[in-house]
């Protein structure tokens, strides 16, 4: 898949910030930049399991060029992760499903340098939001 330009430039951006502060910081700017979702959509059915912290991912399927693309929102209560958040929706929002389905963003991480100062926590709560939206798309792409 190519990746999509939102994500080209946070990719960018990070490779510019060296100190791990830095990418924290930006991290956080960037979940702060994300829209909020409604409170009817911090639902059970959107909450991501396998996280410590909260996260909801609301997965819309759009028709996009005679395919199903999946546009996505989400929300979490911590701000790290909600950069995480910011990240993944860069990536795989309004992609079609077949795409999401087959590129691990687990994989662009750790060639970004992203997952290797993250808390085992975090870590596995982004193995999780990857799984449950790659999860979603493998369910449409068919």
């Amino acid at each position: 898949m190519t990746q999509p330009q939102p994500f080209q430039d946070i990719a960018e951006n990070l490779s510019f910030l060296d100190d791990w502060e830095d990418r924290y910081r930006y991290l956080i700017e960037l979940g702060q930049a994300l829209p909020k979702l409604e409170p009817t959509e911090r639902t059970d059915a959107n909450k991501v399991n396998g996280c410590v912290s909260q996260v909801w991912l609301v997965t819309q399927p759009v028709k996009q060029d005679g395919t199903i693309a999946l546009h996505l929102k989400g929300e979490s209560d911590a701000m790290i992760v909600q950069g995480l958040v910011a990240i993944l929706l860069a990536l795989y929002s309004d992609r079609p499903a077949a795409e999401i389905a087959e590129t691990d963003a687990v994989a662009i991480f750790d060639q970004l340098g992203l997952r290797e100062h993250l808390t085992t926590q975090r870590s596995n709560g982004l193995v999780a939001m990857v799984n449950r939206i790659r999860t979603d798309a493998r369910a449409l792409a068919h």
